[in-house]
């Protein structure tokens, strides 16, 4: 086992305290709020749960129509270290005008989808600044925002329900400005997610491609080269029986359960945590779309090629630079 030298500058350190909150942010701090939750029933304190029931009831539908960003959250200084910790870096390829409306599909899923949260929930990569007069959201499955305290921690950084009308309330915005991310290989994608694998799941995912076309919103490729490698898996080819297990686990709890490691606090062997590795989030060129209330299976599945070719160009026009082999492609499952 490899162990973390003694003497650590104390940048170092903080960047690693950074990406430790945020990874025990998703795999614990979920049950310790519920733990509160239902703990605090049982104390003196219980009027503090009864409140936040009520508050819980009357604020129900807000991640399915546009989330509470709160910008001090997304401006906290751990963001910053957590960016330097990989790093990540975001590119732009194309302006984005602030006078409209942009739905984007986010490539690949990653383990945590590091990029995507870094990039899109935070201001640890400057994206204000990047894209001016641009309003983000990411959208997340909806399990996460029916646990107490946690739902209001990540909409303030501004993940919004995964559904239909939560995506309809955003791009029907007229002032425009609104960009809608999408992680298209949901969940499922998460269990091919291993260092030096391009296997996205799109082929069959045509419900964002729809979703545009009755809104008349551009279409956006983002592909985060690197958000493969900051983590190992445990081998689960296509017919094993860990897949077959993963598969029927994903199809009940919604969230697939890859096993993954990566590195320790103290040591670099084994852990939960990321490994040090960067991720460079490209943004690519809108795609214009336009409006069809009603689009036809042929309509849709041409705008669907269309969104996959553009996204195989971004890939090839980048990927030299990530040491990524000239035979290498992106392939769609």
């Amino acid at each position: 086992m490899k162990f973390a030298p003694v003497m650590v500058p104390w940048q170092r350190r903080m960047q690693t305290l950074a990406v430790l909150q945020w990874v025990l942010s998703f795999l614990i701090l979920p049950l310790v709020c519920y733990a509160v939750f239902i703990g605090l029933l049982f104390t003196r304190f219980w009027i503090l749960s009864v409140l936040y029931s009520a508050w819980w009831y009357l604020d129900w539908d807000k991640p399915w129509q546009g989330g509470r960003i709160i910008p001090i959250i997304r401006r906290g200084f751990l963001w910053k270290n957590m960016r330097d910790y990989f790093p990540v870096s975001l590119v732009k390829t194309a302006e984005l005008d602030p006078s409209k409306n942009y739905l984007a599909g986010f490539h690949p899923h990653g383990i945590m989808v590091v990029g995507a949260f870094l990039n899109l929930c935070t201001e640890g990569t400057n994206f204000t600044s990047v894209f001016p007069g641009i309003r983000r959201y990411l959208m997340m499955l909806d399990i996460w925002f029916r646990i107490p305290f946690f739902r209001d921690y990540i909409m303030a950084g501004g993940l919004v329900a995964s559904a239909r009308n939560s995506a309809s309330s955003l791009l029907n915005k007229k002032e425009g400005g609104n960009l809608l991310v999408i992680v298209i290989g949901g969940a499922k994608e998460a269990l091919d997610a291993k260092p030096g694998k391009y296997r996205l799941l799109l082929k069959s995912r045509k419900g964002f491609v729809k979703l545009a076309l009755t809104h008349g919103t551009s279409l956006l490729p983002i592909f985060s080269f690197g958000e493969n490698e900051v983590y190992d898996q445990v081998d689960n080819p296509p017919g094993s029986w860990l897949r077959w297990v993963q598969l029927k686990l994903q199809k009940v709890m919604g969230i697939s359960l890859p096993l993954f490691h990566g590195r320790g606090i103290f040591q670099y062997s084994f852990g939960f945590l990321p490994y040090r590795r960067p991720i460079t989030t490209v943004v690519g060129k809108p795609i214009e779309v336009q409006k069809v209330l009603q689009p036809t299976q042929e309509e849709v599945d041409q705008l669907h090629q269309q969104y996959i070719k553009e996204l195989s160009d971004l890939f090839e026009a980048h990927k030299l630079k990530f040491n990524i082999p000239e035979d290498q492609h992106l392939e769609f499952c």
